[in-house]
């Protein structure tokens, strides 16, 4: 659990193997950069408590420098390599980094903010400099790669995706264990997916975002062999998965869509019979694909439903969710509560707003308006997700949809997603995002947003086709009245889909805006 325990058992194991360069990082490695990167930061004066931004691509030294964060007892920010010079300065302004870390590769963006982040008193930048940041690797060569004598637990503050709005900043409790004390996702993961010192853990998914940083992390602590692919490419995944013989994974459902519509030939090229367990998160995931993957691979998927601020943990595994199909699991952390508008508790088999309670408590940084409204009105302690779903008589929950995407059409409330499953899994769609647009007489009408798998395919044809065949499976209200066609839809690395970016295209003209 500790890593300078494992660096010393087994120094030349590969801790990070980069699958796209093949670059190796051991356990050696890892520690000495990590430690020598906490010593600079204690030389910089940074204290437990204090906070450390870094915004890098899927870059070898990137869980170094996570690792570095953690073990001084640091708040630590991994901000998307994906945003603009604007977002980016909210973020590491609003986190309060007294240290911003970053890359050549995304020097024109970091260096961008440098006047509008001043509570930031040291930059460093992997791979080159930039205006206004110096060599990391002069700077941390300069410190003894032994660890601080301070070492404790520090913890990820990580912002949400923004899909709905302006990121938020999630701060957990800082409790400054012992460096190795196991936290509850240590202890989650032993007792789903029991990885040991020879698993090979799959990342395919930016590291900055929740699941993979902290799962990378997880696993080292068990002294796994992480490879993170530098982009995601479907064909690429399995042939990692064949060539470095990993066994444990975690992707979220495009993955599993993109993989499936690769050619059988392609698919049947790879060996993964060592793979032992496939997690998927962070969106929900079609029945059908769903179905297929577990035909493909097995009944070896686990799909788990939280959320960065670590408020539940609801879990199932292949085997309950082919006998509850649809189903994200029954809690393992926190207790559901399903609301209605009133606050007032719903029966089994009735979609309200999810609340959980006994979990950890959190807070939206600096935002008391936002960390109240996640609160349960009627002060009972019970926190949200803003998501909406519903409990079966087997206590099985199953999401409907986030309560702010819900389409109002006619006084109808409309659940865009299970639209979105219906169309997501049809030969021709390579992606697609269901909203609600103005409507005169409706108030808003059912719009589909598909990116084809072909551009040659948009028009009247294709839209017509997808139109019945959504209406072949749901009622007809449920269904788009209209499809648009685009080459790419503004989806965040991890899989989450920019809805609020779509919805305000449609919605900038009308004479009042859509629902926040």
């Amino acid at each position: 659990m500790h890593l300078g325990q494992i660096a010393e058992r087994s120094p030349g194991r590969p801790a990070v193997i980069m699958a796209g360069s093949g670059r190796i990082v051991t356990y050696r490695e890892l520690d000495e950069e990590s430690n020598r990167l906490a010593q600079l930061l204690r030389a910089e004066g940074l204290r437990p408590g204090d906070h450390v931004a870094f915004m890098l691509e899927n870059h070898p030294l990137f869980l170094a420098v996570a690792w570095a964060a953690q073990r001084s007892g640091l708040y630590y920010t991994a901000v998307s390599s994906r945003l603009q010079a604007d977002e980016l300065a909210y973020i590491v302004d609003n986190c309060e980094a007294k240290v911003f870390i970053s890359s050549q590769a995304l020097a024109g963006t970091a260096a961008a903010v440098t006047e509008r982040t001043p509570r930031v008193r040291l930059r460093l930048m992997l791979d080159g400099v930039a205006p206004g940041f110096e060599s990391y690797e002069e700077r941390v060569a300069a410190h003894p790669p032994t660890p601080i004598a301070d070492e404790c637990e520090g913890v990820d503050m990580l912002y949400s995706s923004g899909t709905t709005g302006r990121p938020k900043g999630v701060k957990p409790e800082l409790r400054l264990d012992p460096m190795g004390t196991p936290g509850p996702l240590y202890q989650l993961i032993s007792l789903l997916f029991q990885p040991d010192g020879d698993s090979v853990y799959l990342s395919p998914a930016p590291l900055y975002h929740a699941a993979p940083l902290r799962y990378s992390l997880t696993f080292q602590r068990f002294g796994a062999t992480v490879v993170v692919m530098e982009k995601f490419d479907p064909e690429q995944a399995l042939a990692a998965i064949d060539k470095y013989g990993v066994t444990h994974s975690q992707w979220v459902p495009t993955h599993f869509i993109r993989m499936l519509k690769l050619p059988p030939e392609v698919r049947a090229r790879y060996d993964l019979s060592t793979l032992r367990c496939a997690v998927h998160a962070a969106a929900p995931c079609p029945v059908p694909v769903k179905e297929q993957m577990i035909e493909w691979w097995g009944p070896i998927l686990h799909e788990y439903y939280a959320g960065t601020e670590g408020n539940c943990f609801v879990y199932t595994d292949s085997q309950d969710w082919l006998t509850h199909k649809g189903t994200v699991g029954r809690p393992l952390l926190g207790e559901i509560h399903v609301l209605d508008e009133n606050g007032d508790e719903l029966p089994p088999g009735t979609p309200g707003t999810l609340y959980f309670g006994a979990g950890p408590e959190f807070e939206y940084h600096g935002d008391a308006e936002k960390t109240a409204a996640s609160r349960d009105p009627k002060g009972r302690g019970w926190t949200t997700l803003g998501d909406v779903g519903y409990v079966d008589e087997d206590g099985f929950l199953y999401l409907t949809d986030r309560r702010s995407y819900m389409i109002i059409s006619g006084g109808v409330n409309i659940y865009p997603q299970e639209a979105e499953n219906v169309l997501a899994v049809h030969p021709k769609v390579a992606d697609v995002a269901v909203i609600g647009v103005p409507d005169p007489e409706m108030g808003e009408s059912v719009k589909a947003v598909v990116q084809p798998v072909s551009m040659d395919d948009a028009g009247s044809e294709l839209e017509a086709e997808l139109i019945a065949y959504c209406r072949e499976r749901l009622a007809h209200y449920k269904c788009p009245r209209s499809v648009d066609f685009r080459a790419e839809l503004p989806r965040h690395a991890t899989g989450k889909l920019y809805k609020r970016l779509l919805k305000d295209e449609y919605w900038k003209d009308a004479a009042t805006g859509p629902r926040p």
